[in-house]
């Protein structure tokens, strides 16, 4: 079956300072690589806005009209010192959800085979009722909710291999055994959460810390020991990537020293659980990533395996 691909010209619209890592020129190194031939058998959507009703079964509504009303009309609103809002922020944050939303959709009933969202701003930092790290609406919670609510899936697998502990994430399924959350991150890092002891109320959150410098082998080893047997033993209904890539050596935001293919391993990892245990269902999200070569470069390899398996 086909890989889909949900994107929107109006990431493009969330600006960020001067200077600032998430900015614009990410998503336009990223469409410019999946121009190349290799990628045109790709099934390519654009992001709808999302419903309220699917965010709100990972946000409050008070915290979902918040983050409207900071919406600034002109110039910037810096909600915290590395967390900023455009007048394009709100549009693109709504299309970020719903890109994840319509994904879920299309990987369920099976008219793709699985689904990447290449979206911004990123979303897992943030948590049930706090926008930070660059982070507004979390996308991947929002569409492990959404599969749950439309579809019954009574497992949810997330894994997230972002260089930084998706915090936001682990906040909103601390407490809830139906979602496992699995990360591998660099420790000590921004947030400052993720330690091997933390792991929820149910069991369920799985996080395995690497230390500033690890390379490919120690994250594979990481995986094979630890998250892959944790997936095997969850046996999810969908598996859905929480996809950073600034775990790559070129990246300035990390330490860690992936390469492209470290990042293609563990999506055929991941897709190898997923025909095991539901029928391929494998929806990704884009994260970090704020080396654009280092970006365009893994997200093609990341894409390519979707596609290829």
């Amino acid at each position: 079956m086909s890989t889909l691909l949900l994107h929107h010209t109006t990431y493009l619209d969330h600006l960020t300072p001067v200077g600032h890592p998430e900015r614009p020129d990410r998503l336009r190194a990223i469409d410019r690589i999946l121009e190349h031939e290799q990628f045109q058998s790709l099934e390519r959507e654009l992001a709808p806005i999302a419903r309220r009703e699917d965010i709100i079964r990972a946000h409050p509504m008070a915290y979902l009209d918040y983050l409207h009303n900071q919406a600034p009309v002109e110039g910037l609103n810096r909600l915290d010192s590395d967390t900023t809002m455009s007048p394009g922020s709100w549009e693109a944050i709504l299309r970020g959800a719903g890109g994840a939303c319509l994904a879920v959709e299309e990987v369920m009933e099976k008219k793709v085979g699985n689904a990447f969202s290449a979206s911004r701003p990123p979303g897992h930092h943030a948590e049930k009722d706090r926008a930070m790290g660059f982070c507004f609406l979390n996308n991947v919670a929002i569409a492990a909710r959404h599969a749950q609510a439309k579809y019954g899936a009574e497992r949810v697998a997330i894994v997230d291999f972002d260089v930084h502990h998706g915090n936001g994430t682990q906040d909103i399924f601390w407490d809830d055994g139906t979602v496992m959350y699995c990360s591998t991150h660099q420790m000590p890092l921004y947030p400052g959460s993720g330690a091997a002891n933390e792991t929820g109320t149910k069991g369920t959150i799985v996080n395995v810390p690497l230390m500033a410098g690890d390379d490919g082998p120690v994250f594979k080893e990481a995986f094979e020991s630890v998250i892959l047997p944790r997936l095997d033993g969850f046996a999810p209904d969908l598996v859905i990537i929480s996809a950073g890539f600034d775990a790559h050596t070129r990246d300035p935001l990390g330490s860690l020293n992936l390469v492209e293919a470290d990042f293609a391993w563990a999506t055929r990892e991941l897709m190898t659980i997923a025909d095991k245990h539901c029928d391929g269902r494998v929806v990704s999200v884009l994260e970090g990533g704020y080396d654009l070569e280092g970006l365009a470069r893994s997200t093609a390899a990341h894409v390519l395996t979707l596609m290829t398996g």
